[in-house]
């Protein structure tokens, strides 16, 4: 049964709000197109310090020395420790804007990068709303729907560009997700026994990166396939982790009464959870199955730029100190729900001098899990270091 209480003229349910596509809405909407959003509810950091890189390298379990050991990196390529590249999540990971009461799942990444970030960087991020495709009728996986788009730019203290991050998302009404939610359903949590949790904790434990041993371009050849990083099972943790880590998007995270001034302000941010009767925040659907299944999933599942995070574990893994990420795109096809695992990997599809001058690889990549299911498919241009260069 849905409760509600009335706080004047605000009212906070145990149901996710439940809103539709309106001719009203869409137009609100094409009027916001262009326009930059604020961003002060979003930002976790602003300073790449030593330990926000840390707390953001072991919330997403990548505990590349080139990122966490000062000693190793000091004789690297850098002199001194600089952030996996998408350590930007940890200092804007998204904002939410308009559609209010529609639910929405993050579809696909987009994302460059022009330079490294380092200790003492000062990360500011811009965030500019760049419209919408739809609404699309018909959709198998939740009725009627949109995409759309921001565009997230991230800038260092010298006023360079260090990334730039399109953001999109499909959104969609809730009422349709759960109507068609049954369809979808799998076995969960995903019954592994021990003797293959044993060897997938091997195969985790036996992964590195390739490091300080440079992986000339050279040497490279097209079908040459990446190592595997797997992830998983996924855990309550790991999605704790990933909060703790700084990369919770949309806004912030927080308690008590700084929450509850908030929800009192917009009451479509929260639930009330009928089994503690706290508020929740949406974003609740990555660690509380009750609100997953408002959303029309199974249980909680992980944070979209969280699984494209684990791509760029799985790339820099591959391409070591001295190579470059300078594009990737990603997909999202399908939830990874917790008890999942995930195996990240990619294939070098073709290698060439760009019109930069950069000696570049193309990679497919690919994120499988245990169904067989490829719910991240995307690609990648990596620079390497030439022999004699």
């Amino acid at each position: 049964m849905t409760t509600t209480e009335a706080k004047g003229d605000k009212e906070i349910t145990s149901e996710l709000a439940a809103g539709k596509f309106t001719d009203e809405m869409l137009a609100k909407m094409r009027d916001l197109i262009g326009t930059e959003l604020r961003t002060d509810s979003c930002v976790n950091n602003e300073y790449a310090t030593r330990l926000a890189i840390l707390r953001f390298a072991e919330g997403i379990g990548d505990d590349n020395p080139l990122w966490v050991d000062e000693e190793y990196a000091a004789e690297g390529p850098f002199g001194g420790i600089i952030a996996p590249p998408s350590f930007v999540f940890a200092c804007l990971g998204s904002i939410q804007v308009g559609w209010p009461g529609l639910g929405g799942f993050h579809a696909e990444t987009t994302m460059t990068f022009q330079r490294p970030i380092k200790v003492g960087d000062k990360i500011t991020a811009k965030v500019v709303f760049d419209g919408f495709d739809g609404p699309i009728e018909g959709s198998n996986f939740g009725g009627k729907r949109i995409k759309d788009y921001l565009r997230q730019e991230y800038w260092n203290q010298d006023g360079e560009l260090a990334a730039t991050f399109i953001c999109s998302r499909m959104r969609f009404e809730r009422t349709e997700m759960q109507a068609r939610r049954e369809s979808r359903k799998i076995e969960l949590p995903h019954p592994w026994t021990p003797e293959q949790l044993e060897e997938i904790e091997e195969r985790i434990l036996a992964e590195a990166p390739r490091g300080a041993s440079p992986r000339y371009w050279e040497d490279v050849e097209v079908g040459d396939e990446l190592d595997i990083v797997t992830k998983g099972p996924i855990g309550l943790t790991d999605e704790i982790a990933y909060i703790a880590a700084g990369a919770a998007p949309i806004p912030r995270l927080s308690a008590h009464g700084v929450a509850l001034r908030r929800y009192r302000k917009h009451p479509k941010w929260a639930y009330r959870d009928p089994n503690t009767h706290a508020l929740e925040p949406v974003y609740s659907v990555h660690y509380n199955d009750y609100a997953a299944r408002l959303q029309g999933a199974q249980i909680a599942y992980d944070v979209g730029i969280q699984r494209t995070c684990w791509q760029i574990h799985c790339l820099t893994n591959w391409m070591g100190d001295t190579g470059f990420l300078k594009s990737l795109h990603g997909q999202y096809r399908s939830h990874v729900y917790l008890s999942d695992v995930v195996e990240l990997g990619g294939r070098v599809v073709a290698k060439e001098i760009d019109s930069d001058g950069d000696h570049v690889v193309r990679v497919e990549t690919w994120a499988n899990n245990q169904r067989e299911q490829n719910v991240m498919p995307g690609s990648a241009v990596i620079v390497l270091p030439t022999r004699g260069n």
